[in-house]
């Protein structure tokens, strides 16, 4: 006869708890804030090559000049890609496949081509799916990034405001701007003006900072899963 721990739901509440609060301490949370922190660099350099290369290539194509260019650009689209794939393994620990194109590389030769020479290999870039799956995951990435920005940012920013109080309510000047003035640090419409109410306030920023790093945690799992499922389209995986 199977018997029920009375006790697992408090346990496992208890461990939810510790995980929660527990995101600033772990090695992990500041692994997913680089992931986050790359993805607006990364992307709009991602976003601004592929754009770049894509009108170059189709304003020279009547010259046959700008072949090569578009056929680089995807080449250089897959390698972003893969990039991305390893990001996401590596800070995330969310396997990601790489495009189908790259995985044929024979690195043991060379990087010799793949396929049967030159012309095979590129049908196989042009026929093959996560090539192009690659390119919406440039675009996608752009976007991402943009809000991954805005998102670490904020949460950053205020966390700080708030965490700073205590050393500097009695004396913000320099620190924050016209909306602090004669001693007065203000938060939002309330203005700080002892010892007391500014550590209330960095209690507060405590809340916020521990709130923000569970929802960037959660962002950039969200990030790399959908990385994951981008590339998984066209690789057989």
């Amino acid at each position: 006869m199977s018997t029920v721990d009375p006790f697992a739901s408090t346990k496992s509440l208890r461990g939810v708890g510790r995980q929660f609060l527990g995101a600033p301490l772990r090695a992990r949370t500041y692994r997913h804030l680089l992931y986050l922190v790359l993805a607006f660099p990364l992307g709009v350099v991602y976003f601004v090559g592929f754009v770049t290369g894509t009108a170059a290539g189709l304003g020279l194509l009547v010259t046959w000049v700008g072949l090569p260019i578009l056929l680089l650009t995807l080449v250089a689209a897959a390698a972003a890609a893969g990039i991305e794939a390893r990001l996401a393994t590596r800070l995330v620990g969310v396997d990601a496949a790489v495009p189908v194109f790259l995985r044929e590389f024979d690195v043991n030769d060379g990087l010799a081509v793949p396929g049967d020479g030159f012309v095979d290999a590129v049908r196989r870039l042009v026929t093959t799916p996560s090539t192009w799956t690659a390119v919406v995951l440039l675009v996608y990435k752009f976007v991402f990034g943009t809000a991954a920005f805005v998102a670490v940012t904020t949460v950053g920013s205020v966390s700080a405001a708030l965490l700073a109080a205590p050393f500097v309510y009695d004396d913000p000047a320099g620190v924050v701007s016209s909306a602090a003035a004669a001693g007065q640090y203000r938060v939002g419409s309330w203005t700080v003006g002892s010892l007391p109410e500014a550590l209330a306030v960095a209690a507060g920023g405590v809340v916020v900072l521990v709130v923000g790093l569970n929802l960037l945690n959660g962002l950039a799992r969200f990030h790399a899963r959908s990385v994951a499922g981008i590339l998984r389209v066209g690789t057989g995986d």
